[in-house]
């Protein structure tokens, strides 16, 4: 059996994950990632980065007589997730700080942890799989068992020579079935909440953006696609794509915000219509799966995490960078975001979308 390195947040699908490596016979250790540690921190029973779960994490590790190691990662996750989330937004973009949170900091600061702790693999309680490929003669990250809790998204940016490396206790499994385990073992996590999407965030993104903006937002013009100007907004870092509500005008029908430029300052309005796309380019492509491929290729493709996929055609166009040709439009496509692409189960690829070519 090997020797692996347990990714233990404190939540119940990491410590139940553990239990699952644990009864495979392998040799498991716990590390801890010490993240973010905010005011409000204290009383939030849904974030992966609160001191209770660091707590609840060492117990779930003394529970299973497994080492526990905590590694702080506070400059790390503040100067790759938290500023990359600020800025993105300050440009007029809509991140996704759990995306970039899983290629750098649960990723290559973990594998690097493991690999000097002796370990064989990184375990983590994601709801993701890694199948082998006879075909291509490679490792491919598939979709799980529990599609429900499929977190295969965040995971786009692993390196595909990474994938032999990890492990998914949790990818055989349905959540129903972890909870039951953690309370066979009475372990304290079995009825925690999942945790929360962005985990730094205490309420309002708009509110936490105030709180770290060095610099006040600078207000600019609302305007139609015409080039009219509607009215005045507050900054660009308080508004997405598809945005309807907090924009302060009113019409016969509701505006929409339906493209935001950082070079000149403006939020552009629009209808409803007006918020559909059928092409979207992508940079910063990952192929995970497959080799970058050199011809066009038919794909389902997730433009965000709680998209259901849809059909598509991705065309190479030059390095990491791609066409996706929609076969038919899709609403509020929002730059910032990742476009992430299927085909069945297996995840291909992905990257960040762009504001235009």
């Amino acid at each position: 059996m090997a020797r692996v390195a347990m990714a233990i947040s404190g939540g119940v699908d990491s410590s139940v994950a553990a239990v699952l490596l644990k009864e495979q016979g392998h040799d498991v250790i716990g590390l801890h990632m010490k993240l973010y540690h905010g005011p409000e921190n204290n009383n939030r029973q849904k974030s992966c980065c609160s001191l209770d779960e660091a707590i609840e994490a060492r117990i779930a590790c003394h529970r299973l007589d497994i080492p526990f190691y905590v590694l702080d990662y506070q400059d790390e996750f503040r100067e790759s997730v938290i500023d990359y989330f600020v800025e993105e937004y300050s440009g007029g973009k809509t991140p996704n700080p759990c995306v970039m949170c899983n290629k750098i900091i649960k990723n290559d600061l973990l594998l690097k942890k493991t690999e000097e702790l002796g370990c064989d693999f990184l375990a983590t309680g994601h709801y993701a799989k890694i199948i082998y490929s006879s075909d291509s003669g490679r490792s491919q990250l598939s979709r799980p068992q529990d599609l429900k809790k499929d977190q295969t998204y965040f995971l786009h940016g692993i390196k595909s020579e990474e994938l032999s490396r990890l492990m998914f206790p949790l990818s055989d499994i349905i959540k129903p079935e972890v909870r039951k385990i953690a309370e066979r073992l009475k372990l304290s996590a079995a009825k925690k909440p999942d945790s929360q999407e962005i985990c730094f965030v205490p309420k309002d993104y708009r509110s936490f953006l105030k709180q770290e903006l060095s610099l006040s937002p600078e207000p600019g013009d609302f305007i139609s696609l015409s080039g009219d100007v509607l009215g005045e907004h507050l900054g660009l870092a308080f508004y997405t794509i598809g945005q309807r509500r907090g924009l302060g005008i009113s019409d016969s029908t509701p505006y929409y915000v339906v493209k935001i430029d950082f070079k000149s300052n403006t939020v552009v309005l629009g209808k409803e219509d007006d918020l559909f796309s059928q092409t979207i380019w992508v940079s910063d492509v990952n192929w995970v799966s497959i080799s970058p491929p050199e011809e066009p290729i038919c794909v389902s493709v997730k433009p965000r995490y709680s998209h259901r996929g849809a059909t598509a055609t991705v065309y190479p166009e030059m390095k990491n960078q791609v066409r996706v040709e929609f076969e038919k439009p899709e609403r509020a496509i929002t730059p910032g975001q990742a476009a992430v692409f299927y085909q069945d189960k297996i995840l291909l690829g992905g990257g960040w979308i762009k504001d235009s070519p």
